[in-house]
């Protein structure tokens, strides 16, 4: 890779971990099916202002299908665990943990059975999540785990649908995208949440939340996959996917520093674990014949 692409790419793993940092202020304003509605909205503003002329670039089909595991369940799922206690830099790496449910779903859908090495790092990654679940008090935190969890696996059926739509234009087809989840994300926040609690968070609105709504919907949604796309095609993913590791250690690290978390040792061991399973599954390890050469 030329070296502005190999800065672009570690840019975006930065912008993708302070994101997380961005999601903690930001629920300190909104609640957090709120902030999911307004996220989206805000990211599909550009395509509402330049118009929709020509259409997506894919079919309606795989925009419906991306917006409502993506936007109307994922995304709501994140927000609501790190809402009810899961701190911004386990979550950036729990999370990650749809590179396996990815697999796991590929498996059966399209057909794409992981290898010994994609397994292993599976079993290493989990055994890291139930490590950190030792750590969680029971309650909300624990919660709070279960949901990013969960997220991680919506998000592994969304990359399922995003294969199978081959977009040409990752970033057109994410600003299409944003325009499914608002609507029933503000319905679902007027039933959930309350109309009060929508009304107290946009009276008591403050700089910080604004500013981390900006970050999220432009930075981490427009920018994020606009280079990350831009990336994809003009390298092989083999290439490209591997900076997503990076992505957990920007994010613990940020919210260390910005946010004041703490890791125990075995949530650091857990966290460990993750990232080797990770690193297992997305790098490619030099074969005995080649170290031999």
């Amino acid at each position: 890779m030329r070296t502005p692409h190999i800065l672009l790419a570690v840019a975006v793993a930065a912008v993708w971990g302070l994101n997380f940092v961005a999601i903690k202020v930001g629920l300190r304003d909104f609640p957090p099916i709120l902030f999911s509605s307004l996220r989206f909205a805000l990211a599909a503003l550009p395509l509402l202002i330049l118009g929709l002329r020509g259409g997506p670039p894919v079919p309606w089909r795989f925009i419906v299908g991306i917006g409502v595991t993506l936007g109307v369940v994922k995304f709501p799922l994140l927000f609501l665990g790190m809402d009810v206690g899961m701190p911004a830099g386990l979550a950036s790496l729990v999370l990650q943990s749809q590179a396996f449910f990815t697999a796991i779903f590929a498996a059966f859908v399209l057909g794409d059975r992981p290898g010994p090495k994609q397994v292993l790092g599976m079993i290493v990654a989990f055994a890291g999540v139930g490590v950190i679940a030792t750590e969680m008090p029971a309650g909300d935190s624990l919660l709070g785990l279960a949901l990013c969890v969960a997220a991680a696996a919506v998000w592994g059926v969304s990359n399922i649908i995003m294969k199978r739509a081959k977009a040409p234009d990752l970033f057109g087809m994410m600003m299409w995208v944003s325009l499914i989840p608002p609507i029933p994300l503000l319905i679902l926040s007027f039933l959930v949440e309350g109309p009060d609690r929508i009304a107290h968070a946009f009276a008591t609105l403050s700089w910080l939340g604004v500013g981390a709504l900006v970050y999220i919907a432009a930075g981490a949604t427009l920018f994020g996959f606009a280079a990350w796309g831009f990336l994809m095609r003009h390298y092989p993913a083999s290439l490209v996917a591997p900076f997503s590791l990076l992505v957990p250690i920007f994010g613990m690290s940020s919210s260390a520093l910005l946010l004041g978390e703490t890791f125990s040792t075995l949530k650091l061991l857990g966290g460990l674990l993750v990232f080797c399973g990770l690193a297992l599954s997305v790098l490619k390890l030099p074969t005995l014949a080649r170290a031999r050469a």
